[in-house]
């Protein structure tokens, strides 16, 4: 693979992975309401959950779920629950944890965050068909496909991970700013009804043709 191809593929892969979506929802949600301390753990479970899908729609799963209607409802019904249970964990959290001290959110463990975003991420059927779609066209056919192929899982792997600290990051500066509990609550409720409508966006989604 040439460095002009590698180049291109990194270049596509930032523009794709700044867009938003249930990902970089869940992300802001929790760096905006548990603060710096999550922030690599939220990397850490983009990451993880990039490299799975990716992973497996290299390896066939993408090609599947582009031709089997079962499989892909399948996965995209797991998808759509998952981030119902987040958002409804969320919505009840909120009024009884926010107010009865009036200080903090409720405190959630960096291996739950990791958790949560990892299974989101690997679980979005469209990004496994996408992934399918994406990738082929950065692989050199002059060159031997699996060391090109871990090459660019490397590289987008990498690039998301980067990705998701950043806007935690940054989302972490703005909490700073929107500390009051009030708000924080507010903050919270938002982020839940946001991840239940990427939840119904999930369960609608259509499976491209074959």
């Amino acid at each position: 693979m040439s460095f002009d191809l590698w180049l291109a593929f990194a270049a596509a892969s930032t523009v794709l992975l700044v867009m938003p979506g249930p990902t970089l929802l869940l992300v802001l949600s929790y760096a905006m309401t548990q603060g710096r301390r999550v922030a690599v753990a939220c990397a850490l479970g983009v990451a993880t959950g990039d490299l799975i899908a990716m992973t497996l729609s290299v390896i066939g799963l993408g090609a599947l779920l582009l031709t089997s209607a079962t499989a892909f409802t399948l996965l995209k019904w797991a998808g759509a629950a998952y981030l119902i249970f987040l958002a409804v964990k969320m919505l009840c959290a909120a009024p009884a944890s926010f107010g009865a001290t009036g200080l903090e959110p409720p405190v959630q463990r960096p291996s739950k965050v990791y958790r949560d975003l990892a299974i989101v991420t690997a679980l979005n059927p469209k990004s496994n068909t996408f992934f399918i779609a994406f990738v082929p066209q950065f692989i050199d056919p002059g060159a031997a496909y699996a060391p090109q192929a871990a090459l660019l899982i490397a590289t987008f792997v990498g690039i998301a991970g980067a990705n998701a600290l950043v806007f935690a990051l940054a989302a972490n500066a703005m909490r700073a700013r929107l500390s009051r509990p009030r708000t924080q609550i507010w903050l919270n409720r938002g982020g839940a009804l946001a991840l239940l409508g990427m939840a119904v966006a999930t369960a609608t989604a259509r499976r491209a043709p074959a």
